[in-house]
């Protein structure tokens, strides 16, 4: 089993569309228009085997909430989400070697900037 998908609620399709390719950087993967009001939209994270996925027709609900962007050096992943344009905490130094940084897409669904220092270890 994979996850290679992530639908996301969104209540304006194009500002999503300039909010994760344009300040976080996510390659836009598709963009199609089915039909009957239906509009699918599909970008992917740089490195990543997992996309989200957002559009008109496909249901709202409650936000998604804090998932996880993994990357190699979380200050220079933050510096620059920040210059971008994008809201982003300070990164935390949770002990043990892992340390996060936060930010949330104009619709309430909340990220993660995570790094693992390299010989961490994660609970069980």
């Amino acid at each position: 089993m994979r996850l290679e998908l992530v639908p996301l609620p969104v209540s304006d399709v194009e500002r999503s569309i300039v909010f994760y390719r344009d300040r976080v950087g996510f390659a836009l993967d598709h963009d199609v228009s089915p039909g009957n009001g239906m509009r699918v939209v599909q970008l992917t994270p740089p490195g990543s085997a997992c996309s989200i996925a957002f559009g008109a027709g496909m249901g709202g609900g409650a936000p998604v909430s804090n998932l996880h962007l993994v990357v190699d050096d979380i200050e220079a992943a933050r510096e620059e989400l920040a210059r971008r344009g994008v809201d982003v905490s300070p990164v935390q130094n949770l002990g043990g070697g892992v340390r996060y940084a936060f930010f949330a897409d104009p619709d309430g669904n909340s990220w993660a900037l995570q790094e693992i220092a390299v010989g961490a270890s994660l609970p069980e």
